[in-house]
């Protein structure tokens, strides 16, 4: 029962959140410099063209009324038309989401298994070089942002090494039988082994970029904590019953000392989507994050009011996941 009030507490908050998200990005963005009619038209259009698009568009109203309008079709499910693809916004939004997801989730799983192992093996070999090698490595991956790791790995392996692919989702030649955009998900199930394995080619450079700073913090967090565990009494315990020190720490200490990682990982998987943005542009990658990047250039004002509330709805739903998740795991939340 207190679950289910907190839960409905979370919900009604995300609404005020995405109502809020939309108002301010709404009128942010109509009062920056630049009018996407004009950008949209030839040099020669003349100053009846550029009103004739504006009423087309609603663009001649006050902004508190163009705001009633899109508001409505909002809560109807129309998100406008694109200005300059030309297109219903959430069709085209919706197209390119399952890419920038696939990418974030690879992400977080290679942070996982790259942050865990450090963390691991540094609680194991503890107070030894190996424990200060990673020190170092998690504080470098930690002071260098992501779009710089996918500067360097470009650099090595898809030019000096060229390894791994640098640019798009899959290979124009490959044969798409897929119905869903949720490429890799669907290749899996087909048993396509083939197009799944040119996904990740393309998919692995962009998120080991994103991956290695999330590694750092997953690393130093959990090290941390298991260092702390590993002074409590149930842990000396299984010690003295002659456990091995590897089954001691994965057995014993990790279940207690995981807690405040996952609710990290969940945290910063938020932020993982968004480091997208940049990310995919610099691999082409086709995802909804390149999306936003074009959007803005070309002032398409609904494609931008659309990504950036799916980006809003992600960060919401992610976050609550995350506290519903960690207050099921820890037992003195559960029966607070």
């Amino acid at each position: 029962m207190i679950l289910l009030r907190a839960l409905l507490t979370r919900l009604a908050t995300t609404v005020v959140t995405l109502f809020g998200a939309a108002v301010i990005v709404f009128f942010v963005i109509r009062v920056v410099p630049g009018n996407p009619i004009a950008m949209m038209l030839p040099p020669g259009a003349t100053d009846e063209d550029i009103a004739r698009l504006s009423a087309h568009y609603g663009l001649d109203r006050s902004i508190p009324e163009q705001f009633a309008i899109w508001f409505a079709g909002v809560l109807h499910g129309d998100f406008g038309a694109s200005i300059s693809l030309r297109q219903p916004v959430m069709p085209l939004v919706l197209g390119r989401l399952p890419a920038t997801l696939e990418l974030a989730i690879f992400a977080l799983v290679l942070a996982v298994m790259i942050g865990g192992a450090a963390a691991l093996t540094g609680t194991r070999l503890r107070n030894t070089r190996t424990e200060a090698a990673i020190d170092i490595a998690n504080g470098v991956g930690l002071s260098v942002p992501d779009f710089l790791w996918a500067l360097v790995l470009i650099l090595l392996f898809g030019i000096l090494v060229p390894v791994f692919h640098i640019s798009g989702r899959i290979s124009p030649s490959a044969d798409l039988p897929f119905v869903t955009q949720f490429y890799v998900f669907e290749s899996i199930l087909r048993l396509r082994f083939d197009l799944w394995w040119d996904l990740l080619q393309h998919m692995f450079m962009p998120a080991l970029a994103l991956a290695i700073p999330l590694a750092a913090i997953i690393g130093q967090l959990l090290k941390q904590s298991l260092k702390e565990t590993m002074h409590l009494d149930y842990v000396v315990l299984a010690r003295t019953k002659g456990y091995a020190e590897n089954k001691v720490i994965v057995s014993e200490a990790l279940p207690n000392a995981v807690l405040p990682t996952l609710t990290l990982i969940g945290v910063q998987f938020t932020f993982l989507i968004g480091g997208t943005v940049i990310i995919e542009r610099l691999f082409s990658y086709e995802g909804l994050g390149n999306m936003a990047i074009d959007a803005v250039i070309n002032r398409d004002l609904p494609l931008i009011q659309g990504i950036v509330l799916v980006f809003a709805l992600l960060f919401t739903v992610v976050n609550l996941v995350v506290d519903m998740t960690y207050a099921l795991l820890n037992p003195r939340l559960r029966h607070a």
